[in-house]
């Protein structure tokens, strides 16, 4: 029975990803941690990505219309800021974020972020992160992709759905997971352990 788990765990590996809802959230560089906090960021938990924590520190994102409080920050610190919101969300703050890979902050919107021992006000650096996938180089050969490539991806969820033009990202520093932002886990019914299919 046991060897029969592990063959069909390892099937399910070779022919699924398993799928993360990524909700709102903010990175700063070690400048802006200092200024927003009064010191650098702490690690409260290990994210699903090697090396990537969620900080015990929180901001509040403020738009032209509207605000989000407690918004998540992720460490470690960046060498640019960055707020990777939802398009619902930009609706809310009244910032109309292009869809980007994350890092890509090049003339995006800006937003304020406030955090316990001060602001800081970034004049660019807000997006809606394109639906993407980090793969391992074993995982990306074992798929038959590549990085940079954009690929199809069936959701396995309550209300499956196709999504196109999923950015695939390969590294060794990598786990293996689509990342979905909170409009496009909804639009699909995603619960936690939920698993997506790249599509030949």
């Amino acid at each position: 029975m046991e060897q029969i788990l592990m063959l069909t765990e390892q099937l399910v590996h070779r022919l699924f990803v398993e799928l993360e809802a990524s909700g709102r959230h903010v990175h700063v560089t070690k400048e802006q941690a200092n200024i927003l906090f009064g010191h650098p960021l702490t690690p409260k938990r290990p994210l699903s990505q090697p090396g990537q924590y969620l900080a015990n520190e929180r901001v509040t994102v403020i738009g032209p219309k509207g605000q989000f409080e407690n918004v998540a920050v992720l460490g470690p610190e960046r060498k640019e800021a960055q707020v990777e919101i939802s398009l619902t969300d930009g609706r809310v703050l009244g910032i109309d974020p292009p869809v980007r890979l994350s890092g890509d902050v090049s003339g995006t919107p800006g937003a304020t972020l406030a955090g316990p021992k001060g602001s800081v006000t970034l004049g660019q650096g807000v997006l809606a992160a394109q639906r993407h996938i980090h793969l391992t180089p074993e995982d990306a050969r074992n798929f038959g992709v590549k990085d940079k490539q954009t690929v199809k991806l069936r959701t396995f969820t309550a209300r499956p759905v196709i999504f196109e033009d999923v950015a695939v990202r390969v590294s060794p520093d990598f786990a293996s997971y689509v990342h979905l932002d909170y409009d496009e886990a909804n639009a699909c019914g995603f619960a936690k352990g939920d698993l997506g299919r790249i599509l030949p």
